[in-house]
């Protein structure tokens, strides 16, 4: 059993699911839009996603748009968490997200990892980064 993160947005899910899919390197990226529902569902005819997610292995990201006619609130007590193996790969990481975004806490080396930032992408989602503390020796 895990967890699975599901944000919601304000018409902005496909561009944010997108880039996400970019971003991580996900291969499976599934969008499907309001207007795509069946008809007796009652669904507006909108382009905004009714349902989308992204996978990088077994791990799963899911968005979706609020339904049309509602606002979505700001995504402000929650962040996902994303280990990386190396400090590099974190790195990099951490820069796509700041692209249009804000930092939050700098990626770097903290007293628990070697590396692990914060950051508030362009798509107001909450990220933290960071290289997973290692083993002490037995």
């Amino acid at each position: 059993m895990t967890f699975t993160p599901y944000l919601y947005f304000d018409g902005q899910a496909e561009a944010a699911l997108r880039y996400y899919a970019e971003v991580f390197g996900a291969t499976d990226l599934t969008l499907m839009p309001y207007h795509e529902a069946p008809e007796p569902e009652g669904l507006p005819k909108s382009d905004h996603i009714m349902y989308g997610h992204i996978m990088l292995g077994d791990a799963c990201l899911m968005a979706s748009d609020v339904m049309p006619g509602t606002k979505a609130g700001p995504q402000q007590a929650v962040a996902i968490n994303f280990p990386v193996e190396t400090v590099e790969e974190g790195q990099h990481l951490f820069d796509r997200l700041c692209e249009g975004g804000a930092v939050t806490m700098p990626y770097g080396p903290v007293f628990y990892s070697k590396a692990f930032g914060m950051v508030k992408d362009r798509f107001g989602t909450h990220w933290m980064i960071g290289v997973p503390p290692e083993e002490p020796d037995a």
